[in-house]
């Protein structure tokens, strides 16, 4: 199928040939037949991509500070290397979408095949979105019509906030697609509405929309036009629609503002506020968050746990269909706000009206329409498969941030032959798929496993996919090599460890512990060889702050930072102190609240040859400060790892200090397991020193010992 993607590099666009996505559990698989490009949003991701470096750094001021934030610790070349793989990694278009539906997915109610249906999916032929993100079009209201729908429920929710009552007088700033959707929806609401914009054909809509108009570029004064408009009393509420750097959309919607007056901005503006504006009269300003309630919040939009009817009226899909409702009433019109149609396979012509035709507003892309069986490919041959090397032939399940930054370059420095690359929604899988020499890009999991081609499967998915997947793997006869962790609770050990041994002889089972690869821990683990006695073990790791809600905090999804990034260091220690775990003493710092898992905590680990060490693993620390070192106190000498950048030692004979840049084993922990694959040799890693990490670090984090 075809899908609209940008470079974030150069700003270019792509109607690329995608692998298609296939409908999840809460979801529905939906057939495009238009679409709509979104002039604000689309128009900014243009003019970002287009920009050098320094433009775009300027535009993410926060990104910078992170930025050099990193320099400072990991390096110099390992920031570039990832700023330049962030930009190198092409986003999808697109928001507005209009079709029907070809595979309703488990657990959905409430829609069939056939439904013509609008939804936030992407420019592209083929779309799969969670059922609470989609709406039923009404007889009457064309596909074009309602691929306006989430664009308008912007509008919407904006509107909503300003709590408009009958016979109030509301001013508009900006009369872009959202400012002309609320003069319209405010005037369904029985309000008086002034709108304000620059543009003359705008105001002439908004005219015909039953507005009053003052046009800025005539120099009109926005405040007398205001107090004018409601008889000098001040406007009852203002909505601000429009996208500029500019203070003064808000500047003047408060001068203009009756005593207790609102305030909800919808665009993007300036916001440096005058207090005595707002002081004096009381204002009330707010923000309004795209579509209305559910968004960005992932139980919502991601696992399809719609809000309860009656505490949660207007949620996003219930605003999709309010605005749906509208259009089949006539209280909304649309059609005069179209004044572009391209073929998807013409999205460069899209997009370049979008940036160079000032009359541009209501762009829509059209889909030809062709037999379902056409666009529902779920996989892309990007180049003829290399001649079998039997061993090394790879499938990489996942590719994400991590996975194609590291993981993919890494296993094809390694030498192994990389055939199918699949993800969920195909785009990453074809952009990195292309990049690093795939033979194929897919979205068919289910085909990797059973590829007779495919020799081991990389999986860099999700925490609680894991284990299935490695358990799948396996069973398939296949090796299998797991970014970490490589589960989430021991049950799911026991199935992997069953698995691998019921082959005559076990495929390859391996775990992303790439630190005890490292070159300056693999020189420290031979200098502490060196000594016969127990050592004392202490690792710092600052990890730095995430977010609650971000998916590895959740106990069920990620399993929570210590079972998916202290594990590392369980392993590292493990490796360096050359003896079995036997014992674990945990203690958390803090109490966490609403369902998210621990991420400070520090753990005591007991070795079978009397050593035992220290992990302080913390998330409220400063970034300025290295994120990892480890120390080894032993027979009257001590080593200290900083960063993997610098090995320094005291008391040792013949080396005191050695450097470079920063490397965590990433590439000599891949090249491992590929030459194991092709050597036909034992894992890096013995499968029950796999196990016995895993188990710790799943005690670990139940801080159960």
């Amino acid at each position: 199928m075809r899908q609209v993607i940008q470079s974030l590099a150069d700003g270019s666009i792509e109607a690329a040939n995608v692998p298609s996505p296939r409908a999840r559990r809460g979801g529905l698989l939906i057939e495009t037949a238009a679409t709509l490009v979104s002039a604000g949003t689309e128009r900014m991701l243009l003019e970002f991509g287009k920009g050098n470096l320094l433009e775009k750094a300027l535009q993410q001021p926060q990104r910078v500070k992170e930025v050099l934030a990193k320099a400072r610790t990991d390096g110099v070349l390992e920031t570039l290397e990832a700023v330049r793989s962030k930009l190198d990694q092409p986003i999808p278009l697109g928001y507005c979408n209009a079709g029907r539906v070809v595979e309703v997915g488990p657990g959905v109610t409430g829609f069939a095949l056939g439904d013509r249906v609008i939804s936030n999916g992407p420019h592209a032929e083929v779309v799969a979105v969670p059922n609470t993100l989609c709406a039923k079009i009404p007889d009457g209201v064309s596909d074009e019509e309602a691929a306006f729908t989430p664009l308008a429920a912007i509008a919407l929710q904006g509107v909503r906030l300003a709590q408009p009552t009958l016979g109030e007088r509301v001013a508009v700033f900006g009369l872009g697609l959202i400012g002309l959707m609320a003069v319209q929806i405010l005037r369904a609401n029985g309000c008086r509405v002034l709108g304000l914009d620059f543009d003359a054909r705008k105001l002439e809509l908004a005219r015909g929309y039953g507005a009053e108009v003052v046009n800025l570029a005539a120099r009109e004064d926005a405040v007398a036009a205001g107090m004018a408009f409601s008889d000098g009393r001040g406007v009852d509420a203002v909505i601000i629609a429009a996208s500029t750097k500019s203070n003064d959309p808000v500047t003047q919607a408060a001068k203009m503002s009756r005593k207790r007056g609102r305030i909800v901005l919808v665009g993007v503006t300036g916001l440096e506020l005058d207090r005595a504006d707002f002081y004096e009269k009381e204002l009330s300003f707010q923000v309004s968050c795209s579509y209305g309630p559910g968004r960005y919040d992932p139980n919502y939009e991601e696992r399809a746990q719609d809000y309860p009817f009656g505490f949660v009226r207007w949620t996003e899909q219930r605003n999709f269909e309010a605005v749906l409702g509208l259009m089949a009433d006539g209280g909304l019109n649309v059609r005069d706000l179209i004044t572009h149609r391209f073929d998807i396979g013409e999205a460069q012509k899209a997009y370049d009206a979008l940036t160079d035709d000032r009359s541009a507003m209501g762009i829509v892309l059209t889909y030809p329409t062709a037999p379902s069986e056409t666009k529902l490919v779920q996989a892309v041959a990007l180049k003829p498969a290399s001649p079998a090397r039997a061993g090394a032939r790879l499938g990489m399940i996942g590719a994400g941030n991590f996975a194609s930054r590291v993981l993919i370059p890494a296993m094809k420095a390694g030498g192994a032959d990389l055939r199918t690359v699949t993800s969920q929604g195909g785009v990453s899988a074809l952009v990195h798929g292309r990049k690093n020499g795939f033979a194929e890009a897919s979205t068919d999991i289910e085909a990797v496993l059973a590829h007779p081609d495919i020799d081991g499967v990389v999986i860099a998915t999700r925490h609680d996919t894991h284990a299935d997947l490695a358990e799948r793997a396996l069973v398939a006869g296949k090796s299998v090599f797991v970014e970490k962790p490589l589960a989430l609770a021991e049950d799911e050990l026991d199935r992997i460890a069953a698995a691998a041994q019921s082959h005559e002889r076990p495929p390859v089972v391996m775990v992303g512990f790439n630190r005890r690869f490292a070159p300056l821990a693999v020189r420290m683990k031979q200098l502490l060889d060196q000594l016969s006695e127990p050592k004392t073990f202490i690792v710092t790791v600052n990890a730095g702050a995430i977010p609650a809600d971000h998916w590895t905090q959740d106990p069920q999804v990620g399993g929570g930072r210590i079972i998916g990034e202290a594990c590392h260091f369980i392993d590292l220690l493990r490796y360096l102190a050359g003896a079995p775990i036997v014992g674990l003493h945990a203690v958390k710092l803090g109490r966490p609240a609403g369902g998210v898992a621990e991420d400070k905590a520090t753990l005591v680990l007991e070795f079978e040859n009397g050593s035992h060490g220290t992990i302080h693993y913390f998330a409220n620390g400063s970034k300025a400060f290295p994120k990892e070192r480890v120390e080894a106190f032993g027979g009257g000498r001590i080593l200290q790892l900083d960063n993997f950048r610098a090995l320094r030692a005291w008391g040792w004979p013949g080396f005191s200090k050695a450097t470079s840049r920063q490397d965590k084993g990433h590439a000599a922990c891949a090249a491992a397991f590929v030459s194991a694959l092709k050597s036909g040799q034992a894992a890096p890693i013995t499968l029950g020193e796999v196990l016995e990490v895993s188990r710790w670090s799943i005690r670990a984090a139940r801080f159960d010992g």
